[in-house]
Parts: structure tokens; C-alpha cells; sequence
């Protein structure tokens, strides 16, 4: 007689209809979380988004939320997701440590603290002109040890006119000094005399405000202003990225321009940025029509910076064949957030490409009417997605993903893994009869050692296939640290151990 049996998911219809799994609460908070941008998607309202999040939370456990949130801010490097799991933790948990540890945590710049407590007003609906009284006992306590962790920058740099301001979070919070030192740097904030931080926006924005006679000394101001914001060592990686057009429009010196770029591909200057992978894309993207004679000397550095990134993905030598596919469908053209240009299927063509630059043997294509293979170098990431998003109209915008497989059925080909990049709405626009299930089983006819690896860039809950059995696996995320998954699935492990393995 038996016992351990295979579970069964619970079978759903998906946005587009087509038979799909029920994740568990687990699978599917942990989706949710890590491809959030809080902001309207192709089938989902942030609001509802915000509202299933909270559900779920309270059908897990406390400790995995609060590590999954962990994760989100450390790992995915995801800051504003984890700042609501908190809060949201805050109104549903008590008892114990738990908030107010995850709070110090994940509260890792000066303005969250802020943020933090404006997110905790809105969450509780709090619209009257105490809109912070009763604040939770275990987020003060947290938000209390993160105000001992900040010097003067750090405060001055985010010291904002917003809706709850620093001075208001020290009085709410009320921390405890730790020496005279920080009791006379909380006195500053109080009166508002925090020293103004030496930053790039600052330096910008006060040398705008002065007159100059001509068109040509503006020019030579502007110049002479970002060489020495170059050489100061105190333009932030993230800070330089993003103004890469303005440095090169500024006409500033070989030197300087050299430095930057050595800068920007620094292996070690790289991996302490924490830049998510769609981010170097943008900045590339950017500086594709810029009428310059330099502009090649700085997308080479974009390239060199984000090999970087795919230097620790492993597994894939000559032996391993690997299909990658990415979704180019309507759903996926969606921005991450109002003030992006970046949308899922950019995300999507990235991480695909980094994939693709460390396998040995691989087959690279995008779906979406059709299925179509296309081949590029190994080399070139960036210009990679380039050549992706320039051609996806050529295979139409439905989410025929099954027609990956069934192209390997046809030609009889056997691979190891086959990599979906996508929303996971799939359906079958062809033969609403034939699912997507159905195709991968009478593939693993062909090639029983095959997995298949769902890459959920949309987190709305569901998959095409189940994922806890076939040889089928579910990796969600934006950051390249979703490789670190596959190498923990390679090891027996998964996305949720890795998760429950964190330290509180």
C-alpha cells in the first residue's frame, strides 16, 4: 500500500484561459514579492497586487515572510517590497522580536526610515493630522536601532519637504543616542541644520542657479563641474550610470571620460552597486543615439560591467544543452513601473541573454505567435537584447509558448533544460484543446532527463505546468541572483529553502 503519494495543484484557468496550477502559499507570495514594482501590470492593478500580498502573508508563516523579505531587500535587492512586508508583518504579527528585528534589517538607506512610516499611514488609512499616532510598538523599536546606523551624509542627503519628514520620524520614533556624537547630530535634525551634502544633484543644482554672461561659459562651467565631480571619487556608481548621456554631452576630458569608464566595468565596483541587470540596459539604451565620438568607448565599458554580472553562473559547459526562450508577448509589454521605460519582456531578454553568454551549448529564440530561433554572440549582452526587442514583432504577441516544445518534438532533439523566460500566461492560440501540460509530458516521452525552468517575471500566481513534479521548476525574479536559484536546484534545493535558510 502506498502512502507518498504525488501531490496534486489545484487546476485554474489563467488570465488567458488556458489550464494552469495554483501555487501554494509559499510559491506564491514569494512570486509576488520578488517581481513587484508596486505599480499597474498587464492583468493586475498595483492595488490588487498590494491586497493579494496581504492575504498571503497571513496564510504563511511569520518567519518565512520575514526572511522572504530579507531575501527581497538583500538578495533581489528589491527596497520597496520589503519595507511593505514589514509593515504589513507589523499589523498581523505580535508577540515576539520579529517586526522589530526585520525592520532594523531591511531598513538599509536614511529615507526608508521615512518611507517606512508613510507607507504604515497609508496602510492604516490613517488620513487625519496625527496620521502616525499608535504606531506600532515593534516597527518603533526597529526604525529606533536603524536611526543609530546613519551619519550626517546619509541624513542630509535624504533630509526631503516630504509627507513625514525626518525631523518627524525622530520624534516619533524617539532613538536613543548612542554617544554625544549622534545626540548632537539628532539635535541638527531637529533644528534643521544638517550640514548640505557634497552630492552630485546639489553641486548641479546650485551651479544652475548662477548666471553666466554666455552660451560658451555655461558650457565650460557645465565641464569643469562634472570633471570635478569625476575625480572627487564621490559620483556613486548608480549616480554615474545614470548620467553617462550628460557626462558625454558635457564634453568632458579623455581623462575624465576614461575614468569613468573604468569605473563602470570594475568587476569589484559592479558586484557592491547591486544594480539590477535591466538597469545597465537602460543606461545603454540611452546612449544608443547619442550623436558622440565617444559613445563606443562607453557601451563597451555597459558590455564589459554586465559580463560581470554573469561571471558566477555555473553548470553550463559543453555537455549541458539548454534551450532559452523569452516572451515577447503583449503581456510583456508592460513598463515595471510609471516612471520606467523598461518593460517585463526587456527584463526578460536580459536575464535571458546573461544566460546565454555562459552556455556552451544553447539554442536562443522568443515566442509569441510563433516561435522563432535566433542566434547571436556570446559576448555581446547588451547588444544581444538589442537585436531581440528590434525583431520581436516578427513572431506576433500571443503566448504560444508551448510551440518551443513542440519544435524540439518535431525535430526529435534532445536537452537538458529548457528556459522560459515569461509571465507565465501561456496558453495555446492555435488548439485551445492541446495544453501546455499535455505537450511537455509527451516530450519527456523523448527525453525523460529533461527540466523545464519557468522564469516568472509577473508573479500572478499561477504556472502553465506544475511545478512540484516533472521535472519542472519555478524561479521568479529581476536580478541575477536568480541564477544563485538554479545553481541551490542543481544541489537539491530550491528558491523556498534558500529563503528559509536566512538568519533573522
Amino acid at each position: 500500500m502506498r502512502f507518498n503519494f504525488k501531490r496534486k495543484a489545484k487546476e485554474v484557468t489563467n488570465y488567458e484561459g488556458a489550464k494552469a496550477f495554483v501555487l501554494t502559499p509559499e510559491l506564491e507570495l514569494y512570486t509576488a514579492v520578488v517581481t513587484a514594482a508596486l505599480t499597474d501590470n498587464f492583468y493586475e492593478k498595483a492595488d490588487d497586487r498590494l491586497h493579494r500580498i496581504r492575504e498571503l502573508i497571513s496564510k504563511n508563516n511569520a518567519q518565512f515572510v520575514a526572511k522572504l523579505a530579507v531575501y527581497a531587500r538583500e538578495q533581489m535587492n528589491l527596497r520597496s517590497v520589503s519595507l511593505v512586508l514589514a509593515v504589513e508583518l507589523a499589523k498581523q504579527h505580535n508577540g515576539d522580536n520579529l517586526v522589530s528585528a526585520l525592520t532594523a534589517r531591511v531598513v538599509q538607506r536614511a529615507d526608508e526610515i521615512t518611507e517606512v512610516l508613510a507607507f504604515y499611514a497609508q496602510n492604516n488609512d490613517r488620513k487625519q493630522v496625527k496620521q502616525l499616532n499608535k504606531l506600532s510598538k515593534q516597527l518603533q523599536k526597529g526604525l529606533a536601532e536603524a536611526f543609530n546606523r546613519f551619519d550626517e551624509y546619509q541624513f542630509a542627503k535624504y533630509n526631503r519637504d516630504a509627507q513625514v519628514k525626518l525631523k518627524d520620524a525622530l520624534f516619533l520614533v524617539h532613538p536613543k543616542a548612542k554617544d554625544e556624537a549622534q545626540q548632537a547630530l539628532f539635535n541638527k535634525i531637529v533644528k534643521d541644520e544638517l550640514q548640505v551634502p557634497y552630492t552630485w544633484e546639489v553641486e548641479l543644482s546650485v551651479m544652475g542657479q548662477q548666471k553666466y554672461d554666455t552660451v560658451e561659459l555655461k558650457k565650460e562651467a557645465v565641464k569643469a563641474k562634472w570633471e570635478e565631480l569625476i575625480f572627487s571619487n564621490k559620483l556613486g556608481y548608480m549616480a554615474m550610470l545614470r548620467n553617462l548621456r550628460n557626462i558625454l554631452e558635457a564634453d568632458v576630458s579623455n581623462e575624465a571620460l576614461d575614468k569613468v569608464c573604468a569605473y563602470i566595468a570594475n568587476a569589484n565596483a559592479v558586484a557592491k552597486s547591486r544594480q539590477l541587470p535591466f538597469r545597465f540596459l537602460s543606461a545603454y539604451r540611452e546612449l544608443k543615439n547619442v550623436d558622440n565620438g565617444r559613445v563606443s568607448k562607453v557601451l563597451d565599458a555597459l558590455e564589459d560591467a554586465v559580463l560581470h554580472t554573469a561571471a558566477n553562473i555555473t553548470g553550463y559547459d559543453a555537455n549541458t544543452k539548454v534551450v532559452i526562450a523569452a516572451d515577447v508577448s503583449g503581456s510583456m509589454q508592460t513598463a515595471v513601473s510609471a516612471r520606467s521605460k523598461v518593460q517585463r519582456f526587456d527584463i526578460g531578454l536580459m536575464l535571458a541573454m546573461l544566460l546565454q553568454s555562459k552556455c556552451e551549448h544553447v539554442i536562443t529564440g522568443m515566442f509569441g505567435d510563433t516561435w522563432k530561433i535566433i542566434n547571436v554572440s556570446k559576448k555581446n549582452i547588451l547588444s544581444n537584447v538589442m537585436e531581440f526587442h528590434r525583431r520581436e514583432g516578427e513572431v506576433g504577441y500571443s503566448t504560444n509558448g508551448y510551440l518551443v516544445i513542440k519544435d524540439l518534438i518535431q525535430k526529435n532533439k534532445v536537452v537538458d533544460k529548457i528556459m522560459m523566460f515569461t509571465d507565465c500566461q501561456l496558453w495555446n492560440s492555435n488548439d485551445a484543446n492541446t495544453q501546455y501540460a499535455d505537450i511537455w509530458n509527451r516530450y519527456k516521452k523523448i527525453a525523460p532527463n529533461a527540466k523545464m525552468y519557468l522564469f516568472d517575471l509577473a508573479g500572478y500566481g499561477n504556472t502553465p505546468l506544475n511545478v512540484i513534479r516533472d521535472d519542472v521548476y519555478l524561479v521568479a525574479g529581476w536580478s541575477d541572483k536568480i541564477f544563485d536559484v538554479l545553481a541551490a536546484i542543481e544541489n537539491g534545493s530550491d528558491a523556498l529553502k534558500m529563503i528559509n535558510a536566512i538568519e533573522l
